[in-house]
């Protein structure tokens, strides 16, 4: 933390001779906030003795923590909401780019990195948690982590939860944004299904709840990405659970039959009980010492009750995988959440406390949806082109259940009836140095392609926080909207449309911008081309305005 003084100092000199903006931009953000709540506390400058901790602390991907990765000329970690109005307020007066940060997982670094002279909002200190047993409902703040939520859910109550993602250090902010997946969506949906009201600070520096905002961006919000405005906190529905839940994880080789088992698991998977979630992870191993690999398919499940009952589903539903009692371990659904995280079995739930990841790496991830059953040729052919890269590993996450059962224009989040599961393409890599991750984004990209006749088409379907800048990346000039098409129906499929609607009218500047970001539609264009649905459906009265 740093005085005001010396904040405008330091910009006046260091950006007098690379743009326009000078020390009132700080005077602006004085000037936006409460005096009992002075944004100067909040302000890190790269001179600051904290400024490289505070912005490392929260980069889940090395490949973004190089000396060469663009920087932020500033951070601000708001402790009051008065200091969001006053970044949204300032950067947009000054024109600056602002990214905002939650949890920092974000696959791309698109929250935390930009080309672009930029200010980065990071939300970590905005991590409140207000649980409502009797009512079932908690206010939860952007900046806190998916491992806080559980533990203080568990806190008050033995038998409730929260259905979100499986890794406790996920940020809310970023999670909810996007949609929310985890082992419980069988039951229950995706985290933006239990959503009931959330407070937002919008492009001109308002705080709305859902009653102000409006339903068209409260709709917008969860699960069409960052594009809208800036989420201060998400009122939760929570969801009952039983006292003693159970889970397991099975593998199998090659040489253990593994293709017929992960055919059968495909047959069954989004059919079996909803209170059943199996995922299959397909990667490769070594077989014994002979230094030869082979192909491992390991089947990770919570089941939502006793282990008599599981063991009778599998019994009848999927025999194939051979599951014994001895493979399933009854206990808490909050030690479920450090099982999934693979975490010891008998670590102290505390852990779920500690925002540090288990292990930090460099990592490419991208996403597909099965809509159809891979045969059997199929799967022998992914697992020697698996073989032969080595290194990139699947996981297959099943739908069903819940899923199948909202309609595809509920929330943004289109991927619903109809889809037996999503897939994750997941490469991690140690070694330092652009070569090597040119080598392992070129091995990911290679099964990705491989897959092609496999998985989705028109499009090919891709899931938004599984953030993939392959899929295009919007430079926000003339061709905007048909570069943000490129990727966003691949995102959202048809409720594309609608958020550029609602985006145009509640961010018509287009403020909140990315790489992959929700792009508005140009005055003129709008002016001139009817009906809007015409715009929206193809690119003809975009490209007439400015040929």
């Amino acid at each position: 933390m740093i005085s005001l003084i010396s904040i405008i100092l330091w910009f006046s000199l260091s950006w007098a001779t690379s743009d326009s903006i000078h020390g009132d931009f700080f005077q602006c953000l004085s000037g936006q906030t409460q005096s009992s709540h002075p944004i100067s506390e909040v302000l890190y400058t790269p001179d600051h003795f904290s400024y490289s901790p505070v912005l490392e602390a929260y980069i889940r991907n090395l490949r973004f923590n190089t000396s060469t990765t663009p920087k932020p000329r500033l951070i601000i970690t708001p402790t009051h909401e008065s200091h969001i109005q006053a970044a949204i307020i300032c950067c947009k007066k000054h024109r600056l780019q602002l990214k905002v940060r939650s949890g920092g997982h974000d696959y791309e670094g698109v929250s935390y990195v930009s080309h672009l002279s930029f200010i980065l909002l990071d939300m970590f200190n905005l991590r409140s948690i207000t649980v409502d047993i009797e009512n079932e409902r908690a206010w939860v703040q952007a900046g806190a982590t998916l491992g806080e939520v559980y533990y203080r859910i568990a806190e008050k109550s033995k038998t409730h939860a929260f259905p979100a993602g499986v890794c406790p250090t996920v940020g809310v902010g970023g999670h909810f944004t996007g949609g929310g997946y985890g082992n419980m969506m069988r039951k229950y949906g995706l985290s933006i299904d239990n959503i009931v009201d959330a407070e937002l600070v919008d492009v001109n520096g308002r705080i709305l709840n859902r009653k102000s905002m409006g339903e068209d961006l409260f709709w917008a919000i969860r699960g069409g990405g960052p594009s809208f405005g800036v989420v201060i906190s998400y009122k939760i529905k929570l969801v009952k659970v039983s006292a003693t839940v159970t889970v397991f994880r099975v593998s199998r080789t090659l040489e253990e039959n593994a293709t017929d088992i992960v055919y059968q698991w495909q047959h069954v998977a989004d059919k079996l009980d909803e209170d059943l979630f199996i995922r299959l992870i397909m990667d490769v191993v070594d077989r014994g010492r002979s230094g030869e690999q082979t192909g491992r398919a390991t089947f990770i499940a919570l089941f939502l009750g006793t282990s008599e009952r599981l063991l009778s589903i599998m019994n009848i539903s999927f025999p194939e995988l051979g599951l014994q009692s001895s493979d399933c371990i009854k206990m808490s659904w909050l030690e479920s959440v450090l099982f999934w995280t693979n975490f010891e079995i008998g670590t102290p739930v505390e852990a779920l406390l500690d925002r540090k990841p288990q292990v930090l790496v460099h990592l490419k991830r991208k996403s597909d949806y099965l809509k159809e059953l891979i045969p059997k040729a199929g799967l022998e052919g992914i697992w020697k082109k698996m073989i032969e890269l080595k290194k990139p590993l699947m996981a297959f996450n099943p739908y069903g259940g819940k899923m199948a059962e909202i309609s595809p224009s509920a929330t943004p989040f289109p991927h619903r009836g109809g889809h037996l599961c999503k897939i994750q393409y997941a490469t991690n890599w140690e070694e330092e140095g652009s070569e090597a991750a040119e080598r392992y984004l070129n091995f990911t990209r290679q099964l990705y392609n491989y897959m092609t006749p496999f998985v989705s088409k028109s499009p090919r379907a891709s899931y938004l926080p599984y953030r993939d800048l392959d899929l295009g990346i919007n430079l926000h000039g003339k061709n905007s909207l048909s570069e943000g098409r490129t990727y966003g129906i691949k995102y959202f499929k048809s409720n594309f449309n609608k958020l550029v609607q609602i985006k145009t009218k509640v961010d018509p500047g287009n403020f909140f911008r990315s790489e992959q970001s929700i792009p508005t539609l140009p005055y003129q264009m709008v002016t001139k081309c009817v009906p809007l649905s015409n715009i929206l459906l193809n690119s003809h009265c975009f490209n007439e305005w400015y040929m």
